[in-house]
């Protein structure tokens, strides 16, 4: 039985839905959004909960895979003071011991790291907060990203501007067990100058969020989102150092796609939406049937998958053209498989290992097929559909790795929360899906890491702090008992079954062993205990 919503929790549930929803979703979230928080921020970082940081603190004995591209090397330590990698040194041969009384032997902290594997703190760039209607508050998802390593995210949005702005001070004092947070926001969110309909107004805007906390824009190609609104608020981003991303909607796309945002000085495009769009044969628009209707979240996303036919395809000069066109204009993609992955496969979505332990009843009850649940569209779901979606992601994927190897930037997102994706898991799905697109796991890492803090850093002009394992890097890291490049599933919180031959029976292994954000240490297991203690508590409030 679905749960009744109070108007503040309806209110907060409206907020949650990206302006990906339906038009009238949109107006009623923007109505909402001055008088309610998206989410309930998170409670105060107890004591106890994450360890440091430390005036000095050693990881020895690690395998290191430095999230650059590099191959995995070990033994190193890796020394930590504060919240910086000060030193990286080797610290014996494979298959030798390593060297006794190794310096410094004035650590504060020491993790012992023989046979693990250490990675840069991964990044997450497309997240929302869950609203009331998914969760308690906003641990729930801070801790099931950091327990599956995440150790920033990019908010867009996070939440209402106030709510992200406030959770990213935060957090950046570490007050919260929380990822670092970059608050993108929506275009005329947060300011009192009204909707945002002229290219002037773009530009104050834009002017605005540069002064208010605000590190970028998400764009939606709304109605008020016409070409040369979007363009000035693109160039104006620009000038003030404030990075861009869009979800080009069917709403707009057929006059502003991808090829047309990239050259207007778009820096990242994210889900699937404005590429195909600018791949059609023989059309300008897709072929919608007849019957279409945006507002019906099934028509929505059944028939989008449709385009797989309508296009230039892989080898085409068309096809290679529009990705030479992306590169030059430095675009990043940033596909978000996982997110849309429950259209190819519906059963196994509903179906994952974490469901019971891990997704609150809200949550649960949120992703049920409604007319009412921005992204719960699977009201008559057939085989016709899975095989449409499957088609599409054979030429998305391939665009997504071409692109790639030809030197174009891709990230690793989510937008966890919506189609039974939860969040930290959806992540580690998202790595599988760059796997099976044709990205080796190095370059999965590398995705998750490096290209991930290049694309948040390099509007600002800044030299990115994160996404490598070197000396005089921010501590945000990653400790893996098993080895990721050999088998990604071994980094979901719920691990990975294998064989054990001695004793003939299956056994849980993996999982991250501990995120390291900032210098302090969160032991990944305890995290997923504590978000299982909150599902448990919501389970009985909720009598389900």
């Amino acid at each position: 039985m679905k749960l009744k919503l109070t108007k503040i929790a309806l209110a907060a549930a409206l907020l949650a839905v990206p302006a990906t929803a339906h038009q009238a979703g949109e107006k009623k979230a923007a109505a909402a959004a001055e008088t309610f928080p998206v989410s309930a921020g998170a409670p105060a970082r107890k004591a106890g909960e994450g360890a440091g940081p430390f005036r000095k603190m050693v990881i020895r004995n690690a395998t290191i895979i430095d999230g650059t591209g590099g191959p995995p090397r070990s033994r190193f330590d890796i020394v930590v003071e504060g919240n910086r990698i000060t030193s990286i040194k080797q610290s014996g041969w494979p298959g030798l011991p390593s060297a006794a009384n190794r310096a410094p032997d004035d650590a504060d902290y020491e993790i012992d790291a023989t046979g693990m594997y250490v990675m840069p703190g991964f990044t997450d760039m497309h997240v929302h907060l869950p609203g009331a209607d998914k969760a308690p508050d906003a641990s729930y998802a801070y801790k099931l990203w950091l327990a599956h390593g995440v150790t920033t995210v990019r908010g867009v949005p996070l939440g209402a501007p106030a709510v992200a702005s406030r959770e990213k001070d935060r957090s950046a004092r570490n007050e919260i067990a929380a990822p670092r947070i970059f608050n993108y926001q929506t275009l005329g969110a947060g300011w009192t100058g009204g909707v945002v309909d002229t290219p002037l107004k773009a530009r104050e805007w834009v002017r605005w969020a540069a002064k208010n906390n605000i590190d970028g824009i998400k764009f939606f190609n709304r109605e008020n989102e016409t070409p040369d609104v979007f363009s000035a608020a693109l160039d104006e981003a620009k000038k003030l150092g404030l990075g861009t991303t869009a979800h080009l909607s069917q709403i707009g796309v057929a006059n502003f796609n991808g090829r047309q945002a990239g050259d207007a000085g778009l820096n990242t495009i994210t889900h699937y939406y404005g590429h195909m769009e600018s791949l059609l044969n023989g059309r300008a628009i897709q072929d919608f049937p007849s019957q279409y209707d945006y507002n019906n979240e099934q028509h929505r996303f059944g028939e989008v998958a449709e385009i797989w036919d309508q296009v230039y395809g892989p080898g085409t000069k068309q096809w290679q053209e529009y990705l030479e066109a992306q590169k030059a204009n430095h675009v990043t993609f940033d596909p978000t498989f996982n997110i849309y992955a429950a259209s190819r496969d519906l059963m196994r979505a509903r179906n994952a290992d974490w469901h019971a332990r891990y997704t609150t009843p809200q949550l649960w009850n949120y992703f049920q097929s409604t007319r009412d649940n921005h992204g719960s569209y699977f009201f008559d779901w057939t085989t016709e559909n899975e095989f449409a979606w499957k088609k599409f992601y054979g030429l998305f994927m391939r665009l997504m790795n071409d692109y790639k190897n030809m030197g174009g930037r891709v990230t690793v997102g989510t937008d966890s929360g919506f189609i039974w994706k939860v969040y930290g898991f959806a992540y580690v799905e998202e790595l599988e899906l760059l796997r099976e697109a044709g990205f080796s796991p190095l370059e999965v890492i590398r995705a998750a890491t490096m290209m991930g803090a290049q694309t948040l850093y390099e509007p600002r002009g800044e030299t990115p702090p994160i996404g490598a394992v070197r000396a005089g890097m921010l501590a945000d890291l990653v400790v893996v008992p098993e080895n990721p490049l050999q088998n990604l599933k071994t980094l979901y919180g719920t691990g990975f079954q294998r064989l054990n031959s001695e004793t003939n029976k299956q056994e849980v292994v993996g999982g991250v062993k501990f995120t390291i954000k900032d210098g302090i240490v969160y032991d990944a297991k305890q995290l997923l205990a504590d978000v299982a203690a909150m599902v448990e508590s919501e389970k009985a409030k909720t009598g389900q």
